[in-house]
């Protein structure tokens, strides 16, 4: 199998929603909001549907305010980012880059742990 893959599906009543496919066990998810795992991801299979996995992540209205918030979705105690989403709240700029900048800096900074994890493997 390729891996696992997630697709948004929709975001409805403050849940997100997506679709996990390419795995037959769920994985354990996590979602991160400014680098803070939330709570509340849950997981369920798709009757009928083998491999097909129902991803739901209530967003905490505590961590909406005024801006872009940029949410991360990745297999637990791996890097890759398997989905991410953002919501705006308050006055919406049109082509608001904010959103976009934030998700780069979240990857820049996995990338540097990353790097730093193989400088450290292979000078060791």
């Amino acid at each position: 199998m390729a891996g696992p893959q997630l697709t948004q599906t929709r975001i409805r009543a403050g849940v997100w929603e997506g679709n996990l496919t390419g795995v037959d066990v769920a994985p354990t998810l996590e979602v991160r909001h400014l680098e803070q795992v939330l709570p509340g991801l849950t997981i369920t299979e798709v009757p009928g549907r083998a491999g097909n996995w129902l991803v739901r992540v209530p967003i905490p209205p505590e961590v909406l305010s005024e801006g872009v918030q940029s949410f991360i979705i990745r297999e637990q105690g791996k890097d890759e980012t398997l989905a991410h989403f953002t919501v705006v709240t308050g006055v919406a700029l049109e082509d608001d880059l904010r959103a976009e900048i934030d998700l780069l800096r979240a990857e820049l900074d996995l990338l540097k742990r990353a790097f730093r994890r193989h400088c450290v493997e292979t000078m060791g």
